[in-house]
């Protein structure tokens, strides 16, 4: 598909507790949630001066449904870059970079920018200053599903801890395992993981088969583990406040 600076959206139905969150995303999946990918932005509500546009890490997309359609955050349109940036992170600030223009093009006056630092080293914070546009609390996804204040509090002891969220359990053979190369050369194990003593679990919702895949990934890594269910953490009151 050639690229293109046109955007599409895609209208929003009011929520449908009767399926759950599965049925609540389907109204999405026909456009996935890699939607800037091939630069075509890619927005739940139509363009509107009034609307926020939210710009986001395709690894949270589906908390932030979830945050919109509980919490009936209408006035958000929301559009995603890809979750695989999480490996280069030096590609997230050219990424949001031409997605504020797109939305601006499209017709957005309000952007925010739901990600953290992200591994940017600060460059997502000096684009954000020049563009006018907020962002998401704290350093990464961890900070803000914890909360800020706890993630700092535990910083001691969480020194050498590996983090997995929901999303990055479930998809931890994609987007870990085997862009390492741990699936052809396990010998590498300890030079990727040795530096840890620990896997922190930050769960968004209770799901008894992801703990025990992230109990897996635990063992298979040969750290110890620990759970915390965290929720969202930071993630409802930065939405709400756009």
């Amino acid at each position: 598909m050639k690229a293109s600076s046109r955007s599409f959206y895609t209208e929003r139905k009011p929520p449908n507790r009767k399926g759950g969150r599965k049925a609540r995303l389907a109204k999405h999946q026909q456009n996935s949630f890699p939607l800037v990918e091939k630069g075509m932005a890619n927005y739940t509500q139509k363009p509107d001066v009034a609307r926020v546009c939210v710009i986001t890490c395709g690894a949270i997309a589906h908390e932030i449904v979830d945050i919109i359609d509980a919490n009936a955050l209408e006035h958000i349109a929301l559009t995603c870059l890809p979750a695989k940036l999480h490996n280069t992170p030096e590609k997230i600030v050219p990424a949001m970079e031409r997605a504020i223009k797109q939305a601006k093009n499209a017709g957005f006056e309000t952007i925010f920018c739901g990600y953290a630092d992200c591994g940017t080293g600060g460059a997502l914070d000096r684009l954000l200053e020049k563009e006018n546009v907020a962002r998401l609390p704290g350093a990464h996804c961890y900070a803000f599903f914890s909360g800020v204040d706890t993630f700092i509090r535990n910083s001691d002891k969480d020194m050498r801890a590996f983090f997995l969220t929901d999303f990055l359990a479930r998809h931890f053979d994609k987007l870990t395992w085997k862009p390492l190369g741990l699936e052809e050369h396990p010998e590498l194990l300890d030079d990727y993981f040795g530096a840890y003593e620990k896997i922190v679990f930050l769960s968004q919702k209770p799901d008894a088969t992801l703990l025990k895949k992230a109990e897996e990934i635990a063992k298979r890594l040969g750290l110890a583990f620990e759970h915390r269910q965290t929720g969202y953490g930071d993630l409802p009151a930065a939405l709400s406040n756009t």
